[in-house]
């Protein structure tokens, strides 16, 4: 979870197969290969970043031949799935333990740097699951990370914020 990339798919301009950074191990076709990542390249991503930004989320799919009859295709919305519950950790985890102040991170799609970033002020991490019961005398900080999907999703993080709030 806290190391590596999570990728399902990517689109790209072009794809460079002329690997020019010195810790390069490999391309990124191969990498993609090896990790059963789809790709295209060739693609005009300033026309389709603003064409989504224009229309709002837009599902889709990589095929590698022209459907004969695309009405036929079925798409995975995921949005329908709570992607926050899928990417968030399982359990709590601390980081910098004796650190202070004490930060409760709750984790709907956390980044590492994150965390990096109150560690470096001396700050305590408690990263808790998306859906945490929250009880702040136990921190003096919350943060609520960012996270893909749709957050209608995470009625449960609302709630417990909303508790906190309350409690002032």
């Amino acid at each position: 979870w806290l190391e590596g990339i999570s990728i399902a798919a990517l689109v790209v301009g072009e794809n460079c197969e002329t690997p020019s950074h010195w810790r390069a191990k490999q391309l990124l076709s191969q990498w993609m290969e090896s990790h059963n990542v789809p790709g295209i390249s060739g693609i005009d991503t300033r026309a389709l970043t603003k064409k989504i930004r224009e229309n709002g989320t837009i599902l889709g799919r990589i095929v590698y031949e022209y459907p004969e009859n695309i009405k036929s295709l079925t798409f995975s919305d995921p949005n329908e799935r709570n992607l926050v519950a899928e990417c968030s950790v399982k359990k709590p985890m601390v980081f910098n333990a004796s650190g202070s102040p004490r930060i409760c991170a709750i984790d709907c799609g956390l980044k590492l740097n994150q965390i990096k970033c109150f560690i470096s002020r001396g700050a305590r991490v408690d990263l808790v699951p998306w859906n945490w019961s929250l009880d702040e005398s136990t921190f003096d900080g919350l943060f609520i990370s960012n996270g893909p999907g749709d957050p209608v999703v995470c009625k449960e993080t609302v709630v417990q914020i909303q508790k906190v709030l309350i409690s002032g």
